[in-house]
């Protein structure tokens, strides 16, 4: 049967019709909400008749936390505006004078909380499971909504044709914030919000608008898939969500001998109390979760236990400062900490060439404080045969490629070192990459994908017996590449 009027959501059965959506069977009965598996009754007139559906119905019983009913009406806001691979894609939604609802979406796959069943997991899992878990927040971030409530159960892993894991989905936007839309929840409750192992510190001060909250609790998930353990526990009382403002938590190597600890320098990263000395986006985590020969040992690497007396003094006093609004919120966080790449043809560009393309880069990491440079250099093989792997002198031809890229990135290092760069680590803002490849521009162009680079800059040479031919790789990378491409020339008359 069809319904009219107000229905209620603790009267729903199987069979009914929604709107022009059948109930086909009950998915989920939660806390908050109700989901069902639902059909489309005209799929033939409907651009959604090829997705396996799913209808979100908040539970009303009268008496329930006012925040819950809130937090559905800006799920019903934000859904709409969100796209990709890494969300549920939203189909429809009704409103609470007659039923409400949300008709997104069903993904074939698990949550992220399976998985905490059987931790502390393999090394390599963490770290891939993070990074598709970054990914999709990257993806999140860059569309201008944080979400706010990142844990096991809000991730999905989309299943692949083979049965396999792919990406990570993000769901339940309840608690999210959307940098241009009204934030009901912060307009009408003065209170933490979030779940509380999982809350950033900055969310237990009431500040609902930086990114780099979800990448804390992206550390707790990574901490706890590691080590089996919560780093804060699951505290019940404001006093004991406001622990982690001042206690570090226990070094996951003391509870994981196997720990590496480039592992363990993400992790507590991620969980440093001040957001400006997390990473600061969530491609940025991506990449060293990726590329852990690339991260820099501090002293979190080397810590152990839980911290001194001193250290917990010092936290405590980090988190006396005021927590600030975050300028342009997500959006605007993306847009200051880009993932820069210099493709460097080391072998084959003249010095001025070089210097051209340095400069270019170093005057992008000066603009954006928290920018980050990965160097990459492609060296060509061939697509049949065997390839010489050693130079004359006996040298690996991937260390001689890899030194030369350190020899060319050392000014720009040092540019970083000076004193107006006083509290950032240049060492940990510049990597180096050297990668085999039959065709460098596809190489370049897959790579930055890859690893959400936001902006690619790299050398064109003037003149070149590939070129004449083929066009140039630097014509194809700009051609091809999702995002900004900057091609540097020598200046006129240098060589």
């Amino acid at each position: 049967m069809t319904t009219e009027g107000s229905v209620a959501p603790a009267s729903l059965e199987a069979g009914q019709v929604i709107d022009g959506y059948r109930l086909d069977a009950l998915a989920h009965r939660g806390g908050m909400a109700t989901l069902w598996n639902v059909s489309r009754v005209d799929a033939d007139a409907s651009s959604d008749a090829v997705l396996a559906l799913l209808m979100k119905v908040p539970r009303l019983r009268g008496g329930e936390d006012p925040t819950a009913i809130v937090g559905f009406e800006v799920e019903q806001m934000i859904m709409p505006t969100l796209t990709g691979p890494h969300v549920p894609r939203y189909v429809a939604h009704g409103d609470f004078t007659r039923l409400p609802y949300i008709v997104m979406e069903r993904i074939e796959g698990h949550s992220l909380r399976e998985r905490l069943d059987a931790a502390p997991l393999p090394v390599d899992e963490v770290a891939q499971l993070g990074a598709r878990v970054a990914t999709a927040l990257h993806d999140l971030h860059r569309q201008r909504v944080v979400h706010l409530d990142v844990k096991p159960s809000n991730v999905l892993l989309r299943r692949n044709a083979d049965g396999s894991d792919g990406d990570a989905v993000l769901i339940d936007f309840g608690l999210s914030r959307h940098d241009l839309l009204p934030d009901l929840l912060e307009e009408e409750f003065e209170l933490a919000m979030g779940t509380s192992p999982y809350m950033s510190p900055e969310q237990v001060r009431f500040v609902r608008n930086d990114p780099r909250s979800d990448l804390f609790s992206t550390g707790v998930m990574l901490y706890h898939l590691t080590t089996g353990k919560r780093p804060f526990g699951a505290p019940t009382s404001a006093r004991g969500l406001r622990q982690r403002l001042y206690r570090e938590p226990t070094a996951p190597r003391t509870l994981r001998a196997d720990c590496p600890p480039w592992l363990q320098e993400v992790i507590l990263r991620c969980l440093e109390v001040r957001p400006e000395r997390r990473y600061q986006t969530a491609a940025q985590l991506a990449f060293d979760l990726q590329h852990p020969d690339q991260v820099v040992l501090g002293e979190r690497a080397s810590r152990v236990g839980s911290g001194s007396a001193l250290g917990v003094v010092k936290r405590w006093f980090v988190s006396l400062r005021d927590s600030e609004t975050v300028e342009g919120g997500a959006g605007g966080q993306s847009a200051r900490s880009p993932i820069v790449l210099a493709a460097i043809d080391i072998d084959g560009a003249e010095p001025a060439l070089l210097e051209a393309a340095r400069d270019t880069a170093r005057r992008l990491l000066e603009t954006d404080a928290g920018a980050r440079l990965a160097c990459l250099a492609v060296m060509r093989v061939n697509r049949v045969g065997m390839d010489e792997l050693l130079d004359a002198d006996g040298t690996p031809r991937h260390l001689k490629l890899l030194i030369a890229l350190r020899h060319w990135a050392r000014p720009l290092q040092q540019a970083l070192s000076t004193p107006a760069h006083a509290g950032r680590d240049a060492a940990a803002r510049v990597t180096f990459h050297v990668i085999e490849a039959v065709d460098p521009a596809t190489a370049i162009i897959d790579y930055a994908r890859r690893n959400q680079i936001d902006h690619i800059v790299m050398g064109a040479r003037s003149s070149g017996r590939f070129r004449r031919h083929l066009g140039s790789v630097s014509a194809r990378v700009v051609a091809e590449s999702d995002c900004t491409v900057t091609v540097v020339r020598a200046p006129t008359g240098a060589g």
